[in-house]
């Protein structure tokens, strides 16, 4: 890491993605959409002054506020612009050479009477060349034309935006004979001089005029599909025309995929205090721990001087005490988090824009599945959905989720509808989870949901603290959480079913059949009554849980993109169990589901169906349209997995322990993915080494696996610690936990209020 200023690279260098995509070095760069240049460019005076090539950049610039923009301006004559809805002014004012035209134009609005333009893009070469015939005399004028203009700019780069562009290399062989004597090694020279000159007497980095080189860069890429040989394509001065806007409205706008020009966020009171926290946790554990060692030597064994025999202490080894446990817990969870602060907060380490190939998503998929698949073992037990086997189909679900997110393939819609079905196929977990052990055990204790609920949500609460993030930002957790509750609300009210009252009496089952029917109305309803999930959830503090950007929108629409999966998941148990109680399946090694005629034709439709669902996302069109259909549909899929999965006795006997392995730390490999894999919130890729993009993925995604498996574990330790099994201790936790979020809310009001 070089150190500087972001603004420098994304003004100076970067490389393409692909052919149109451009990257700058180390920071990502936000395409701007027009209400985002009109809010950022509210009430500006916007004034381009130059050749041809500054007209180009003046309309690419404009069609960013009002894409119907037509270029039916004067050739060489001023062009006006004003959008009189967010009061913007943009001009462009024909001064195709460097002389002393433009050098009174620049000076007038250095005097106090006339009004400066909030931001000046100048830039003139090419005239001079071609009138002047490339002679050595007209470079020499350039040159005192530039020194006398020079200090006019860095007075107005005073108190605005001005910026210097460089000439763009030509295509020589496609110039007409007018334009022969513009050559590169011309330009080149009109270009040194430029950049030799300007800020030469400036020494206030506030001041300074600064050079737009990178146009430079992407015409050495572009310019041989150029018309003319001398002016860019569309597409590169409208790249152009977006690293202007970033480079000037991400310092306002503050857009979570736009790091260029953005300056690191100031800590907030409530991550102050988590720094604290976490310091006196690191401190308190390196204390307790240095006594222990202490007490320990003096514990040793030691000779008896005058029996010469040694005497063995009463305590060979310390015991680790729940405050010890606490504290070195803490103690990791402190460094770990420093390190997720340092990825995606800090402007330490580079990131860079996703750029989707199918080969950057598919290649990886192969090679993790060739893995998962040669790490085969025996399960040890063969029923449908055993614990091995929900673990495997966590693990390879996530890995293709991250290869996903990495890839940035949510561009290319139908892998997008596959991973809806994979997100959705963990929800049908959790509903057909938590359905069989509440059905089965009859725990309806709070200590079991007190559990639940902690492993859910300590991680995130924790980066809500730490990265200033709100809740429903990790939206996935908010939706398993929520889906957890409502599972635990229908089977808990009155009245209490479960399988051992319901053996006693099969109207029982009709009992619960009507809850499960119930539950499915309130879902119908929600989904299709928006103010009324909105009423619901708009309360305070459910509010402060639920809100993203000021309102529950997001909220809203996550839930309903996937609402009648969990349902579908509680049914599936109940009428799995149902039919094991009966004995109508056969769950032996290697025993077929059901007789072998009925398998046959359940693994053929099963086959069929989940073919069908493929060929059904991947001929979408419109992604609005599939995602409406999507909640109903999504389970056929997920079905006939667990069928083609279940069925053969062989493929229920053995799983991956590869996949198992990452399916065990799946919430924790999700939701840390957001920050030190990914970058950004998730729109960028975090980049630990640069120039070596495979090597980078490599180191990147050893660290974040580590991290997340670590992170497991401390959550496992603090919930028996946080969550104990005592109700009277228990409910004393439980108060403090309410102590702890509503001094969270409170510091949270205070944050709002300095904000505003």
């Amino acid at each position: 890491f070089k150190g500087g200023d972001t603004c420098e690279y994304l003004l100076s260098s970067g490389r393409f993605l692909g052919e149109k995509v451009w990257q700058p070095h180390s920071c990502m760069m936000h395409k701007y959409k027009n209400s985002e240049a009109k809010t950022c460019l509210i009430d500006k005076h916007i004034v381009f002054i130059g050749d041809s090539r500054i007209r180009q950049l003046f309309y690419s610039f404009i069609k960013l506020i009002n894409p119907q923009v037509r270029e039916e301006g004067s050739k060489h004559g001023n062009i006006p612009f004003e959008d009189k809805s967010a009061s913007i002014k943009v001009d462009f004012l024909w001064y195709p050479e460097v002389n002393g035209s433009m050098r009174q134009r620049i000076k007038s609005w250095t005097e106090g009477s006339v009004a400066k333009p909030h931001i000046i893009v100048a830039g003139a070469a090419t005239w001079s060349i071609k009138i002047h015939n490339g002679s050595n005399e007209a470079l020499t004028q350039y040159k005192i034309n530039i020194t006398s203009i020079a200090p006019l700019l860095e007075k107005l780069a005073k108190s605005s935006d001005v910026y210097w562009v460089l000439q763009d290399p030509v295509y020589e062989d496609m110039l007409s004979e007018s334009r022969k004597m513009i050559t590169n090694e011309k330009i080149d020279a009109y270009n040194e001089a430029a950049v030799r000159i300007l800020n030469s007497s400036s020494r206030n980095s506030k001041a300074k005029v600064k050079v737009f080189s990178v146009s430079k860069l992407i015409a050495q890429e572009t310019i041989m599909k150029s018309a003319d040989g001398l002016h860019l394509p569309e597409s590169s001065r409208d790249t152009n025309a977006m690293i202007l806007m970033n480079v000037y409205c991400n310092k306002i706008m503050k857009p979570i995929d736009g790091s260029c020009c953005q300056p690191q966020p100031p800590l907030t009171l409530i991550q102050k205090l988590a720094f604290c926290f976490f310091t006196l946790s690191i401190f308190g554990y390196l204390i307790i721990n240095l006594i222990h060692r202490n007490n320990f030597r003096k514990n040793k064994s030691c000779t008896d001087l005058e029996s010469g025999e040694e005497k063995k202490p009463a305590i060979s080894t310390p015991n680790v005490s729940t405050l010890e446990m606490l504290l070195h817990s803490f103690c990791k969870l402190g460094l770990i988090m420093t390190y997720f602060y340092l990825c995606d907060r800090a402007n330490l380490f580079m990131k860079e824009n996703k750029f989707y190939t199918h080969s950057s998503f598919f290649i990886p998929i192969i090679y993790i599945l060739v893995l998962g698949v040669f790490y085969t073992e025996n399960t040890k037990e063969t029923k449908v959905l055993n614990r091995e086997q929900t673990d495997e189909w966590k693990g390879w679900m996530q890995l293709v989720i991250l290869i996903y997110h990495i890839s940035g393939a949510s561009t290319f819609l139908p892998v997008y509808m596959h991973i809806r079905v994979l997100v959705a196929a963990y929800l049908f977990q959790t509903g057909y989870g938590h359905f069989s052990y509440f059905w089965i055990k009859g725990d309806f204790a709070v200590y079991r949901v007190c559990q639940v609920l902690f492993r859910l949500n300590f991680l995130v609460v924790v980066l809500c603290v730490v990265m200033d993030r709100p809740y429903q930002f990790y939206y996935f957790v908010p939706l398993v959480t929520v889906w957890f509750m409502i599972i635990y609300a229908t089977l808990a009210i009155w009245p209490q079913i479960v399988q051992k009252k319901a053996n006693g009496n099969c109207l029982w089952h009709l009992g619960l059949l009507l809850k499960l029917i119930c539950l499915l109305t309130c879902i119908y309803f929600l989904s299709y009554s928006q103010g009324a999930f909105e009423k619901i959830f708009s309360f305070w503090p459910l509010s402060k849980c639920f809100e993203l950007n000021g309102n529950v929108y997001e909220w809203w629409f996550r839930w309903k993109l996937d609402r009648y999966v969990v349902f579908h998941g509680m049914l599936f148990a109940f009428l799995y169990l149902a039919l094991q109680k009966r004995q109508m399946i056969s769950e032996g090694k290697g025993d077929p589901l059901f007789s072998s005629r009925v398998s046959n034709v359940l693994l053929f439709i099963s086959i069929v169906s989940f073919l069908t669902y493929s060929v059904w996302a991947s001929s979408c069109k419109n992604k609005t349209e599939c995602n409406e259909l999507h909640p109903s549909v999504s389970v056929v899929q997920i079905l006939a997995f667990i069928l083609i999965r279940n069925i053969p006795g062989y493929a229920r006997s053995v799983y991956s322990s590869f996949f198992a392995w990452f399916g065990k730390i799946s919430l924790e490999l999700f939701i840390c993915q957001y920050h030190i894999w990914l970058a950004a919130d998730t729109k960028g890729i975090l980049v630990l080494i640069p120039g070596y993009p495979m090597f980078n993925v490599l180191v990147s995604t050893f660290i974040f696996v580590c991290v997340a498996h670590e992170i497991s574990q401390i959550t496992n330790d603090l919930a028996q610690i946080v969550v104990p099994k005592d109700n009277s201790t228990l409910l004393k936790r439980l108060l403090c936990v309410a102590g702890f979020f509503s001094g969270l809310l409170l510091f949270s009001a205070m944050q709002e209020q300095s904000r505003h």
